[in-house]
């Protein structure tokens, strides 16, 4: 058959499909672009022609998607992954240039958070005849290189096609990638210009349907022994329960190795919500992040079960939050996360595995004197939790209890959280009560400010049936807010909660904790007295700004019309921003948990001296894990 190479690429992509489980479904539903040179004559015609031509027929359509930003789109199509357990993804096309450069940042944080997307960004001339071409990198000693060539540290797969007869291998290597439950996260085809739009005579094979199974690898046998062993001999087990659970769909396995064990369960931020919150063995949130439940928990555990979690250092504390002697097993797909900390490597799946376990501890159960001091733990943390989320109805609200408001809310439609960065994951690890993992999608793996609106999206895209509500501060909101406007063309109904603290929350909190006086963090005028943007505070109307994107806009002043207000959003047909002020420097509970920020050796401010003493201090209970 001939087609262009971009024509190949576009037939190609639309049969094919990934299964789990007995089901099947297409791996690449659809492709999200914006078009300029590099590929508006290549894979823009492609998709018009896929567009045109396979309804006539009966092929298979790939849809097409126009973003506003190629950054966004990216993160879009990681929140489509995620929300699909990683069994789909969506397609990305960009121009050359700065269309393409523009995708490295969503590269980095799909890779990162192991989220399978496929980028396509056009590339300049293979054969060089026209250059230098517009947006070309030209280094004198090394012609071949390209911007393109930043894609290839944070991508899991990259190839350049810059022959005709190298695009099968290369797309059978990346679909491989997108659909390998180890080794998935950003692939990318750079695609030169004219190599797109080249014709080539194509064998009929390459455009059969293929299914690329996704297998769920079981435990070798002898680690599997050892691992009970391990757990049958532990006084204080714990189990940290990671993303993986949540990608291998392993939440009733992990509940009922729990319930038959009386193993408690703590949990990571892509974990959240695989053991409900209010389960009796539920410890919650881990880290710096985490609670005093599971944070007391961890320093006693001499045994920790990781199930499906990276170990970050949020999760670990930066190393301070297990003991001395703690040891662990770690159960994990990837082997390169099974052999951290010095663990017992149970190299599987995560729903094969704990089945696996719950099998081989059969009879055994954690001593009731642990569950006893879960349960003491808890019931001294309920009220404090409760207090910081339900604030005072009638007066301005906090953020934490503008929080507790939106989990209220979704928890009651079976609806679905976004966030991503600044002081919101914080305190949405620790204080939202999760009952089901599809509820929470905070994307903390690269806490990339701009994720929230984006990501929420491709949430929503990938499950039209729920309500989705976008949390973004007005520090991301101002990074990336463009993808409004796709929803709005698309008649997508997506609820944004837009919480204005004048700045930068999060950040300012951590400055000051580290003797930096909050210097920098604030939206303000510069002070002509001081020289430094400590002034008066902006006067930014974001709430108008989303009305001019043309979403529905609600201005709630205290906490009884923000509840008022989001219920009025969640029931709206239209993209909805809620916008509500909140005070930045409202305090929230502590986790009890250290993070490891250095704090200047040497200063003349007595705020930076003194948070050195403290970093010194806290630094002493680093451990090695090697």
């Amino acid at each position: 058959m001939r087609l262009t190479v971009a024509q190949a690429l576009v037939r190609f992509l639309a049969v094919q499909y990934s299964e789990r489980d007995g089901t099947r479904q297409r791996l690449i539903p659809g492709c999200f672009g914006i078009f300029g040179h590099g590929n508006v004559a290549g894979v823009g015609q492609a998709l018009l022609e896929n567009a045109t031509e396979a309804p006539k027929v009966g092929d298979p359509v790939l849809p097409y998607y126009l973003a506003r930003n190629e950054q966004a789109m990216v993160h879009a199509a990681c929140g489509y992954a995620r929300m699909r357990d990683r069994l789909q993804t969506l397609a990305c096309t960009t121009s050359i240039g700065p269309g393409a450069t523009n995708m490295v940042t969503g590269a980095a944080l799909a890779t990162i958070n192991r989220l399978p997307v496929l980028l396509l960004p056009g590339d300049v001339f293979a054969t060089r005849a026209a250059g230098a071409v517009l947006q070309e990198l030209e280094l004198p000693g090394e012609p071949g290189t390209t911007v393109n060539d930043a894609f290839r540290p944070v991508s899991r797969f990259f190839a350049r096609i810059e022959r005709p007869e190298q695009l099968p291998p290369a797309l059978l290597g990346a679909m491989r990638t997108l659909t390998d439950p180890a080794e998935t996260g950003a692939v990318t085809l750079a695609l030169p210009q004219d190599v797109q739009a080249e014709a080539y005579d194509w064998p009929d094979e390459l455009f059969a349907e293929r299914t690329w199974l996704v297998a769920r690898p079981a435990p070798d046998t002898t680690a599997l022994a050892r691992a009970a062993e391990l757990l049958r001999g532990a006084r204080r087990p714990l189990v940290v329960a990671g993303g993986g659970v949540t990608y291998s769909a392993a939440e009733s396995a992990l509940r009922s190795f729990a319930e038959a064990t009386g193993i408690p369960v703590a949990d990571t931020h892509a974990g959240k919500g695989t053991l409900p919150f209010d389960h009796a063995l539920s410890a919650g949130p881990l880290g710096a992040t985490g609670t005093p439940v599971a944070n007391s928990l961890a320093a006693e555990a001499d045994v920790v079960l990781g199930v499906g979690t990276r170990w970050s250092d949020f999760t670990t504390g930066s190393r301070t939050v297990f003991g001395p002697a703690t040891r662990f097993v770690n159960l994990n797909v990837a082997a390169f996360d099974s052999a951290k900390h010095g663990a017992l490597m149970l190299t599987a799946d995560a729903r094969a595995g704990l089945e696996a376990l719950t099998t081989a501890l059969a009879g055994h159960r954690a001593p009731a004197e642990w569950t006893a001091r879960l349960d003491r733990a808890r019931a001294t943390w309920t009220p404090v939790a409760d207090a910081a989320l339900t604030g005072a109805g009638g007066a301005a609200p906090v953020q934490t209890a503008v929080l507790g408001a939106v989990n209220e809310a979704l928890n009651a439609r079976a609806g679905t959280m976004v966030a991503a960065a600044g002081s919101m994951p914080g305190q949405l690890q620790m204080l939202w009560r999760a009952r089901t993992p599809k509820g929470y999608h905070v994307e903390y793996g690269y806490s990339c400010m701009g994720y929230e609106i984006a990501g929420a999206l491709g949430v929503k895209m990938a499950a039209p049936e729920r309500d989705v509500v976008a949390l973004v501060g007005d520090g991301s909101y101002l990074m990336m807010s463009q993808e409004i406007v796709t929803a709005v063309s698309e008649r997508i109904p997506l609820t944004v909660v837009l919480v204005d603290n004048a700045g930068f929350g999060s950040i300012g909190a951590l400055s000051e904790s580290l003797g930096s006086q909050r210097f920098g963090t604030s939206y303000r005028y510069r002070n002509p007295a001081s020289g430094r943007l400590d002034g008066d505070v902006l006067p930014v109307d974001l709430a108008t700004n989303a009305a001019s994107l043309g979403a529905e806009v609600f201005r709630p002043k205290t906490l009884d019309e923000f509840r008022a207000d989001l219920d009025k959003a969640l029931a709206s047909p239209a993209v909805s921003v809620v916008h509500v002020q909140v005070d930045p420097l409202a305090p929230a509970p502590s986790s009890g948990c250290w993070w490891d920020v250095p704090v200047a050796e040497v200063s003349a401010l007595e705020s930076t001296q003194a948070a050195r003493s403290a970093y010194e201090g806290a630094k002493k209970a680093q451990r090695p894990l090697l």
